[in-house]
């Protein structure tokens, strides 16, 4: 009888049902990067090394004031007033490059025909794959790149909004693509100064041409730096996506692949 009571008095639990929105994923996985991009990076990377480095070799020869034709463009100074040259002594000991222009000749107008034919297919892949859209800067991206550099900076929080790329991203990226392209005419006007005279004078005579090739060499140096410190400083969901293709993102995201086909 006192069980029949008991079993009376005690409610009954119903197991509750689970919070569909609790069960839900927060994040996702998104295609940022695709592979032709992929593939045009990672070659552009090894090349522009000896493209730099062979240009480094080159320099020292025509530099050397050994043989008494060290050219007045490279060098930083106002007039006939000579700041400082580029490099000094010790760092070409360092690094072995003395003596080895026929090494950077060589290698230099080998690897200049990769570089070129990649830079050439990125832009033909992004104009025709749409990929410019998240590429080209707006009327909002210099004011993101303030804001990004701010933040960088730790003189301000909260960075603005972005899709692939923000806005410093867009100016950036940009900008190195025309370096490309000033880097090819400058070199091209260089190599063949009579059979391109036209390039040649239009770049301001062969001095000059070789002026703005070596500092736009210098550009390249500092982008490079730059960029592989903002890839550390973003980590390795940001690397990972430009090896594998894909970013780890929050589900409340925009989706790039979605803006991709509304194109």
């Amino acid at each position: 009888m006192d069980d029949v009571v008991l079993s009376q008095r005690t409610p009954v639990v119903e197991p509750r049902a689970a919070d569909p929105a609790s069960q839900a994923p927060s994040i996702r996985l998104e295609r940022k990067h695709p592979l032709a991009i992929r593939w045009m990076h990672w070659i552009n990377f090894p090349v522009l090394f000896i493209m730099i480095w062979s240009g480094l070799l080159i320099y020292w020869n025509d530099s050397d004031s050994a043989y008494m034709h060290a050219h007045k463009v490279y060098r930083v100074g106002v007039g006939n007033v000579t700041l400082f040259r580029l490099f000094p002594d010790w760092l070409y000991n360092l690094l072995h490059v003395p003596y080895h222009v026929t090494d950077g000749l060589g290698n230099h107008f080998f690897f200049m025909w990769i570089f070129a034919l990649n830079g050439v297919a990125y832009v033909l892949y992004t104009a025709i794959s749409g990929e410019w859209r998240y590429l080209l800067p707006d009327r909002r991206s210099l004011k993101e790149a303030i804001q990004v550099t701010l933040v960088d900076l730790h003189l301000r929080k909260g960075l603005p909004p972005q899709k692939k790329y923000n806005g410093a991203q867009r100016l950036a990226y940009t900008s190195v693509i025309l370096m490309g392209a000033g880097s090819l005419l400058t070199g091209l006007a260089i190599y063949k100064p009579t059979q391109t005279h036209w390039l040649t004078s239009l770049l301001g005579g062969y001095e000059m041409a070789r002026w703005e090739h070596f500092w736009l060499t210098i550009a390249f140096v500092g982008f490079f730096l730059v960029h592989v410190l903002q890839v550390i400083l973003a980590g390795w969901n940001n690397f990972r996506s430009m090896v594998s293709g894909l970013e780890v993102k929050r589900v409340e995201e925009p989706s790039l692949e979605a803006e991709r086909r509304s194109w």
